[in-house]
């Protein structure tokens, strides 16, 4: 080694053992802070000593527009992302002044605006929005990594190996850093995994997978440095195993009575501080006593910041409220594309309007991205993406593994870093091995970044039964969805509402769903394609009668016209409100139209009745009128699994009979007292 390479060698060293020392500095104050009775960190706090050589390697070997996602042990890579000490230590403290302004906490941080798309304390999960931040960066030709830190006990997890995959399939430009300490919380590694090397699970996906030693910056720094250089290039995603020791416990109150002190005894001799300490010694060019030096500065400066902290003021209890979604409007520039519009319609099929308004979007929006299973090529299996691959081409509308938890993590990175995707879920049912994208990411990102940041993204899917579905093809789920702060759900009932909300949506800043209806997608309507844009929320009168409020959304809709025109016969006459969202729901508008029918309502949805969304509207009104201004019956599937029989199926549907019959109990009612 010639001298210009050791004084080289010896600089970068010393700069990662400030940066390292600081970090565990850091760590150490934190935990010093969740002790005591007047702790000032509540709850539960992961901490990464031993690890900060990965952080520090890491983005030493990366560009200032390169993007991090870490695993809920990431302090150390906040700091090395740019977030400042005093600010993340405020956020752990639960202070008014943390990046987060107190939202977070120790596992949640998030800033995008400093290139820190956020912690993740869902095992796992930031895989997915790490390959969606480098579907946005390839899409915009920006020539940006995105860099996704998670543990070993992570690889067991279901949407690691689907965003392993997704990464593979499209040769994103992630790296992906496995943070190997042996330890799956409490539960050895080498007990549950059967491979020598983590590392070595990269050649079932197609990539490139090294082993390193996590202690060694330099040695992190050069193995990330050459995979950045390989996803520049267009080569594709890495996977790097760094080896670190565990220091400490999984988490601030870990006693750690299940491992063996052997164990803690060899991560000692691992801990990076004390190798970058040698290996300084060993070139010669800095003293002990200058080395201590500097750890001494790191633990001066925590201590003051600590002192300062301690000092800052809570969050104002009046802000808990803010920031859940953003206000439903259409913004200036979205009115001003809105055509001049005749009145006139074309007639069309409900997906075939879903297809145009898919095409008006892509056609409006660079921005907007159209994927899921089989949407490319294929044009999806219901067709409403058909022909849209040929037009705009498979990098706006592509085809993606099936994999939902890294279609709708996919969706959530690109809409943090700029893009607007809708992504089809084949059936609402196949959702639920992915909500965690939608629930517990997704919906956070505008609250957790006080409205700094929303997730613009739009999951079409499809529910409800129709004759031969079983159930597993059939369900209702839009109160579960609906249940959500921070998601929108929307469900359109004819052809015209098919085009108009899912433009509503895409327009939005926040995330939505909207669950179309099967049944309903060879319907005839009539359709504006150049109606002004609209916002999300708002119901509609579908027919105006004073007897009887009939209500509801979706599939049933048609059946409640069908019912009201029964009503009709029996010298009734009902008044039909299609809700078509759920969140935000028009509660104005389903008062007032109760209030013209008497205070009598019918609410049906095709959903079982325990827990469905027809209790939450009885509710809400009974609260804003008064129990005594509210009759109702609800209408609604027996609860029960969905047969798949046609005829078991007509049996526990509800129809336009049913819902008529219910709706003359309450007239009768009025009539009786």
């Amino acid at each position: 080694m010639t001298q210009v390479e050791t004084d080289q060698k010896a600089s970068f060293l010393l700069d990662a053992y400030r940066r390292m020392s600081f970090i565990r500095s850091f760590e150490s104050t934190a935990l010093s802070l969740t002790k005591g009775d007047n702790a000032l960190i509540a709850g539960s706090a992961h901490f990464c000593a031993g690890q900060e050589a990965v952080p520090v390697g890491a983005l030493a070997a990366l560009g200032s527009d390169d993007q991090v996602v870490a695993t809920y042990r990431g302090h150390g890579w906040a700091l090395e992302s740019g977030i400042g000490a005093r600010e993340l230590l405020a956020e752990l403290c639960h202070k008014a002044e943390g990046i987060n302004g107190g939202r977070a906490g120790s596992a949640l941080v998030m800033a995008p605006h400093k290139r820190f798309l956020g912690e993740n304390s869902i095992v796992g999960a930031g895989l997915p929005i790490a390959c969606g931040a480098a579907l946005a960066s390839a899409s915009a030709g920006a020539n940006r990594v995105v860099v996704v830190s998670f543990g070993d006990g992570a690889t067991s997890q279901g949407a690691v190996h689907e965003a392993l995959v997704f990464a593979a399939s499209r040769q994103l430009p992630v790296i992906f850093i496995c943070e190997n300490n042996g330890w799956s919380e409490m539960t050895s590694t080498s007990s549950i995994v059967k491979v020598p090397r983590l590392a070595r699970r990269a050649i079932g996906y197609g990539m490139l997978g090294v082993t390193v030693d996590g202690s060694d910056p330099e040695a992190v720094r050069s193995q990330v440095a050459d995979a950045a250089a390989r996803a520049r290039a267009g080569e594709g995603p890495s996977l790097i195993e760094c080896l670190v020791p565990r220091l400490w416990g999984h988490y601030n109150r870990d006693i750690e009575h299940y491992r063996p002190p052997a164990d803690r005894s060899l991560a000692k001799t691992r801990d990076p501080l004390a190798a970058a300490r040698a290996r300084l010694l060993e070139l010669g060019q800095i003293s002990a006593g200058e080395l201590d030096a500097i750890d001494a500065e790191a633990a001066s400066r925590m201590e003051v910041l600590a002192a300062e902290v301690r000092q800052l003021a809570a969050p104002d209890a009046k802000t808990a409220t803010a920031h859940v979604v953003g206000e439903a409007v259409v913004s200036r520039t979205d009115a001003a594309r809105t055509g001049a519009s005749t009145g006139a319609g074309t007639e069309m099929t409900y997906i075939q309007a879903v297809n145009r308004a898919l095409r008006r979007e892509l056609e409006d929006r660079p921005e907007v991205l159209v994927f899921g299973e089989d949407v490319g090529h294929a044009g999806g299996i219901f067709g409403a993406s058909r022909d849209l691959q040929k037009e705009f081409g498979a990098e706006r509308v592509f085809d993606t593994p099936i994999a939902e938890s890294a279609i709708l993590g996919g969706a959530v990175g690109a809409a943090m870093c700029g893009k607007r995707p809708v992504v089809e879920i084949m059936w609402a049912d196949f959702m639920l091995v992915a909500l965690d994208q939608l629930i517990n990411q997704a919906a956070n990102v505008r609250y957790l970044t006080r409205g700094r940041l929303s997730v613009p993204m739009v999951v079409r899917t499809q529910q409800g039964a129709t004759p031969g579905s079983c159930a597993q093809h059939a369900q209702c789920l839009e109160t579960l969805l609906a249940h959500i702060p921070g998601l929108r759900v929307g469900l359109p009932s004819c052809a015209e509402d098919a085009y108009a909300m899912l433009r509503a949506a895409v327009a939005d800043e926040d995330p939505c769903v909207i669950i179309e209806s099967r049944a309903l997608y060879q319907s005839k309507g009539i359709v504006d394609l150049d109606a002004p844009l609209q916002h999300v929320g708002g119901a509609r009168l579908r027919a105006d009668g004073k007897d009887i409020l009939l209500a509801g959304w979706g599939s049933i809709v048609p059946v409640l016209m069908g019912a009201a025109a029964l009503l009709r016969e029996r010298g009734i006459e009902a008044s039909v409100l299609d809700l078509r969202w759920l969140a935000p729901l028009d509660e104005g508008a389903i008062e007032k139209a109760l209030k013209h029918c008497g205070g009598r309502i019918v609410v049906a949805h095709e959903a079982n009745l325990t827990g469905g969304f027809g209790g939450e509207i009885v509710a809400r009104l009974i609260e804003r009128c008064g129990p005594s201004q509210v009759r109702f019956r609800r209408v609604a599937s027996p609860n029960i699994r969905m047969p798949a029989s046609p005829a078991l199926q007509a049996a526990v549907l509800p129809d336009a009979s049913r819902i008529a019959d219910a709706a003359c109990e309450l007239v009768d009612a009025g009539v009786t007292a």
